[in-house]
């Protein structure tokens, strides 16, 4: 073989070679979410954006319907770096780092634009590095992932026509505080079973974000639907801090602006969905009410003192006036 074929071969060699080493960038990113959701949806815009931005060195491998496990199970995973991104919620955090419930109970948060703060704020930054600290997750954003209201089968006017309403809620605890200290009685059930519980009346209502109500179509079986706005969902990015240091300073800068991206598009897109489907719901026929809230959130009152006396500082006052 002569010298110019060597040095062709040798080229194509070297081509081949930084091809391989540039496809090679792959992360992996689990949600509980299924495909055709708004979070998968907005997971598949942050994936496209990193190959964008990246000229298709970089890729994100969606794994949706929790197919790597519930959020508990894909944490673990991310703090021992065998996934590497995730959908969770701010508060969900406080199974970890207990004073993170405070932004999961009712009222404490007031809106989106809230929360943002409280994630920024001195108390947000603080839990930010306890979760990189301790179990290796930098949350990289947090996004608007809707606000819940309540439904039920007869008109929900003010607090007091709670009274005795059998209320389905998670098995969560800011959500059954908020029916019992409403004057509801709280009934946590599985969510696939709500739709018929409302429907044969073995549950009077329940409570969800709109999309939820939308998408589950309990608006076939609820005529009235109450603005409580009790608790409001956000949804961080969160990744693996062993994946992020493993990255350059390029790929870190990629993730963060694609990350921007999708979250505004996200945030928007939940936005403009809640304000399209409260004109949706009274097409439909739906009852749609606007409670006072200063009587709820005076009825929180007794979460919040044992919260603070658990936690041992005036937290949710702070939080409140952040």
């Amino acid at each position: 073989m002569n010298n110019i074929n060597k040095i062709t071969l040798s080229l194509l060699a070297m081509a081949f070679t930084t091809t391989a080493v540039q496809a090679e960038t792959i992360l992996k990113m689990g949600l509980q979410a299924n495909v055709g959701s708004v979070e998968y949806d907005s997971a598949k815009l942050l994936s496209d954006k990193i190959s964008e931005l990246s000229d298709g060195e970089m890729k994100l491998l969606l794994y949706p319907g929790a197919q790597l496990g519930d959020d508990r199970a894909m944490l673990q995973q991310l703090s021992m770096g065998d996934l590497d991104i995730t959908f969770a919620e701010f508060g969900r955090m406080g199974l970890w780092i207990p004073r993170a419930e405070a932004v999961m109970l009712p009222y404490v948060v007031k809106n989106y634009a809230h929360i943002q703060r409280i994630f920024n704020s001195k108390f947000g930054q603080g839990v930010r590095e306890e979760m990189l600290t301790n179990f290796n997750w930098r949350a990289l954003d947090t996004w608007y992932n809707g606000t819940r209201q309540t439904s039920s089968n007869r008109p929900l006017n003010t607090i007091s026509d709670f009274e005795g309403l059998k209320l389905r809620v998670p098995n969560a605890k800011a959500n059954l505080a908020f029916a019992k200290y409403a004057g509801a009685s709280p009934t946590p059930m599985a969510f696939s079973e709500v739709y018929l519980a409302l429907q044969t009346n073995a549950v009077d209502g329940q409570e969800n974000p709109l999309p939820t109500f939308n998408t589950m179509k309990f608006y076939e079986v609820q005529p009235n639907l109450a603005m409580t706005n009790h608790i409001v969902n956000d949804q961080m990015v969160l990744i693996s801090e062993d994946r992020w240091q493993s990255l350059s300073k390029d790929q870190q800068a990629t993730i963060t602006e694609a990350v921007s991206v999708a979250g505004k598009r996200h945030t928007n897109f939940v936005n403009n969905q809640e304000k399209e489907l409260i004109t949706f719901f009274k097409a439909e026929g739906v009852n749609i009410t606007y409670p006072d809230l200063a009587p709820f959130r005076e009825a929180m009152l007794p979460i919040y003192k044992d919260f603070d006396k658990k936690i041992g500082k005036q937290l949710v006052e702070e939080l409140s006036d952040i």
